[in-house]
């Protein structure tokens, strides 16, 4: 019985206290967790609005954990553009009435607890990973808690502060790329608005499978993309790019989702080939009219220009949403491990610093990836 059950005595010190814990746990026998972190430090959305609606509180409550569940202590998480947007009240139709709210998706840190069926995760152990967009509480917060598949083991050859920008945006585009185009060795991509956290991933990701990629990108970029693997990366503030980019492509992903920048990539796909952008009108509808017909409205459109482009062009026209993935996440934690995906950090801001962090993004003061370090 000893060698199943285990009891530990341990004291977890918070900013919100200093707690008194007892943890049970046993793999075999499914005992799950007795005790564990009933309060912590997090940053609340009470509202919507600036960057001045952010609260930092040390005692919000920490839910119990479900059987698949892990608590993460963290130790960085990434300011992604879905942050501010959701600050600002991009998806009050859903998130309105669960006010507050905490922001955050990308995560990194040690493993404090699991649920009673975790199984390939232990107490301890290092992780990186991301919640699903629509996820109510985030990663702003000294414990976050995330599902067993939203998380991998993070490799040791990165920092906690890189890790954290890895997971959301990586996602993203494996989903695109990955999931819905299905892009193979010899296909051509072309990833329009390149330069970002989603586009840069997206040309990573498309190397690694060995595509021929082109991306477009703001003059600064161009060097990073062309020394990721890109074959070709141009300013699209400054190139026409209707002459420069050649043949047709496979899968077009548009980071940018404008009707300039949807109508360049149309043109430029084969037949059979696949468009998606980020800039579906799902949430941006509901929000202007309600689920009850915002969300409808949405289909509606999404179906229109589905028949529409299959019938005038032959392609497949798409939406796309990060979505969290088992075997996507592996395939980002293998690929950064043999330092063949990352995603550039700009610069850091203490967690108590958010609304500091929140504000230079709003102002494009920092273009590059945020991140919030959780001391």
């Amino acid at each position: 019985m000893r060698s199943l059950l285990r009891f530990n005595q341990h004291k977890i010190s918070t900013t919100a206290g200093y707690i008194e814990g007892l943890r049970y746990s046993s793999n075999r026998l499914g005992f799950g967790i007795r005790s564990i972190v009933t309060t912590c430090r997090a940053v609340l959305l009470p509202r919507f609005g600036g960057p001045d609606v952010l609260e930092v509180r040390d005692d919000v409550r920490v839910p119990d954990l479900k059987p698949n569940e892990v608590l993460v202590r963290v130790r960085a998480v990434s300011v992604n553009p879905l942050d501010t947007r959701m600050r600002a009240g991009y998806g009050r139709s859903l998130f309105e009435s669960l006010l507050p709210l905490i922001l955050g998706r990308d995560v990194s840190g040690e493993i404090a607890a699991i649920g009673q069926s975790v199984q390939t995760l232990n107490v301890g152990q290092e992780v990186f990973g991301a919640l699903h967009p629509t996820a109510m509480r985030g990663t702003y917060t000294d414990y976050a808690i995330l599902a067993e598949d939203q998380l991998t083991p993070k490799p040791s050859t990165i920092s906690h502060v890189d890790a954290s920008a890895i997971p959301f945006a990586a996602l993203t585009a494996w989903r695109a790329l990955k999931s819905t185009a299905r892009i193979s060795k010899g296909q051509r991509v072309l990833v329009v608005g390149g330069g970002g956290a989603v586009g840069y991933s997206a040309v990573q990701l498309a190397v690694a499978a060995g595509c021929v990629v082109s991306a477009t990108c703001e003059s600064e970029s161009i060097d990073r993309l062309l020394a990721a693997g890109a074959e070709q990366a141009l300013d699209y503030t400054s190139e026409d790019l209707e002459v420069r980019l050649k043949g047709k492509y496979n899968a077009v992903l548009d980071t940018i989702g404008i009707q300039q920048t949807e109508q360049l990539g149309i043109n430029l796909l084969k037949r059979g080939g696949h468009y998606m952008t980020l800039q579906g009108e799902s949430a941006s509808l509901s929000d202007r009219y309600g689920l009850v017909i915002g969300l409808p409205t949405a289909t509606s459109i999404l179906m229109k220009k589905q028949i529409q482009y299959r019938l005038s062009h032959g392609i497949e026209y798409w939406w796309t949403y990060m979505r969290t993935d088992a075997e996507g996440l592996d395939e980002i934690r293998r690929l950064t491990e043999a330092g063949r995906l990352k995603v550039p950090v700009q610069k850091t801001f203490p967690i108590t610093q958010v609304q500091e962090a929140h504000q230079a993004k709003d102002t494009r003061i920092i273009p590059g990836k945020v991140v919030l370090q959780v001391d």
